[in-house]
């Protein structure tokens, strides 16, 4: 039986989930999974590790069939509730799933194409109302495959990360102890329910300890605060964007309002960023209004998390931590030699956390993976004071610009600090004298910013070979799901 389930099973008559103005035991969610599992499983005993693609929103309806899948035998794919049908069409026929399972709101986009493909198609209104009593679900070993999800796809095409059982296991297993998780905790889920951050960190871990997840029917900063205000909130997570909006909310509200809020806030036990980096501006204002430190801490689809800031001991600004327990992590060089202390280094990972594969592509994942098995991350870091701090990716973070190795995380840092900058994406585009060029993208609260004057202010702050040699200003930096700026889109602009 899947730990997740039988954690259930011991805290039956505890809140599991509060959606849609109901609130749902996990008595609920296991015989409502039940429900799903069996209804799948159908003339089968066992799905057998196939794909299921599901496009429901979050709640409670999401989890069940989540769970459903997976006791059922299936492979878990979330859809993307946003994306486009191309998009949806690319995830279902990249892992060829032969059951499509839609909420009400998705059936009429996702019933044409499960015909057209001859797929299985499963709407959540049939499982509804149901008795199942007599289904045998299958035994779920923890080395089966679990789940599919997809990068981000910020570099390239998404590829399919394949997790199993025992994967998802040791990722929530970790985070419930070195975050402290317990059934009194009650989480906020306003993070999207097809990446990692929010289907491991939020709802995972919340249902292993027996804690309570909440939903809202969707996102604002007014009802984000509206529902802390209702005093049972005492956990919460999101990306840095997440608590940019929040902050500017708060700074538009009457005092008594934002008194009121900040004692709130106080009350909170943990608030987690990530993935994303996380400015230290905004750190130092939540920091302000909430008195919380936000916990910053570093994962990836491939691994889940693997290192962290502590949950007692400094949070350092700035610095994603130490490598949580069970991780093994190492900086190496271009010859994948360890690193001296202090030196940058790409990110190397080992562990039960790691994934098994990117679906149907050996050449990649035999790529990503060094002769003695370490994942390469594709991140560089450097260690100091025993805190990793990251300086970017190496793709495309990692600007590369007459003879230097120049870190865009670093400027960017530096240009948020400006009174007219609001936010701003820095990256590098090929020059034939350079090899790249720094360039950045600027959001500013003042129009008539001189960029000139920018530029000199900026060469008082860093040496001249790191400042930007154009800017362009924009509306909205470009964003994916998560609000991890998609940098490939900000180098079109110039």
């Amino acid at each position: 039986m899947l730990q997740l389930v039988k954690n259930a099973s011991r805290h039956a008559g505890n809140q599991a989930i509060v959606s849609d103005n109901q609130t749902y035991t996990y008595q609920h969610l296991l015989d409502a999974s039940y429900g799903v599992a069996s209804l799948l499983l159908d003339q089968t005993p066992d799905l057998a590790e196939n794909r299921v693609a599901f496009m429901v929103s979050p709640g409670f309806d999401y989890v069940r069939v989540q769970w459903g899948i997976w006791r059922a035998g299936g492979v878990a794919v979330p859809l993307c509730i946003t994306y486009p049908l191309p998009s949806l069409q690319y995830v279902i026929d990249d892992t060829d799933a032969q059951i499509i399972v839609a909420g009400p709101e998705y059936a009429e986009l996702l019933a044409p194409l499960a015909a057209e493909k001859g797929l299985r198609f499963m709407a959540l209104a049939d499982v509804n109302g149901l008795s199942f009593s007599s289904q045998k679900l299958p035994n779920i070993t923890p080395g089966r495959r679990a789940m599919i999800l997809y990068t981000s796809g910020t570099t390239n095409l998404p590829k399919g990360v394949v997790t199993t059982h025992r994967t998802i296991e040791a990722q929530v297993s970790t985070l419930v102890k070195a975050w402290e998780w317990s059934a009194q905790d009650h989480i906020l889920c306003v993070l999207p329910l097809h990446h990692v951050h929010g289907i491991i960190n939020v709802i995972s871990c919340a249902l292993w300890a027996g804690a309570t997840v909440e939903f809202l029917p969707s996102f604002s900063a007014e009802a984000v605060f509206d529902a802390f205000l209702q005093g049972k909130i005492n956990v919460f997570m999101a990306v840095p964007t997440i608590y940019f909006k929040l902050i500017a909310y708060w700074e538009g509200l009457p005092l008594g309002q934002q008194q009121a809020i900040s004692e709130n806030l106080s009350g909170f036990r943990l608030m987690v960023s990530g993935s994303a980096a996380l400015p230290v501006s905004v750190m130092e204002k939540w920091k302000l209004i909430s008195g919380h430190t936000l916990l910053e801490r570093y994962g990836m689809t491939e691994i889940g998390m693997g290192i962290s800031n502590p949950y007692h001991g400094e949070r350092k600004a700035g610095y994603i931590g130490k490598p949580l327990p069970g991780v093994r992590v190492r900086l190496v060089d271009d010859q994948n030699q360890v690193v001296k202390a202090e030196q940058p280094g790409e990110i190397q990972v080992k562990g039960k956390n790691v994934f098994l594969e990117y679906w149907q592509r050996p050449e990649a994942t035999q790529k990503t993976f060094t002769e003695d098995g370490w994942f390469k991350t594709g991140d560089v870091a450097v260690v100091e004071k025993g805190y990793y701090r990251i300086l970017g990716r190496d793709s495309i973070d990692i600007i590369k610009s007459g003879g230097y190795k120049i870190s865009a995380l670093e400027i960017e840092e530096v240009l948020r600090t400006h009174p007219a900058v609001s936010d701003c994406s820095v990256v590098g585009i090929p020059n034939e004298e350079w090899g790249e060029l720094v360039v950045a993208a600027l959001m500013v609260n003042d129009p008539e910013i001189d960029l000139k004057v920018l530029n000199q202010w900026l060469r008082e702050r860093m040496p001249a070979y790191k400042v930007p040699r154009h800017y362009k200003l924009v509306d909205e930096l470009p964003r994916n799901a998560m609000g991890k700026v998609t940098k490939n889109d900000i180098k079109k602009l110039f």
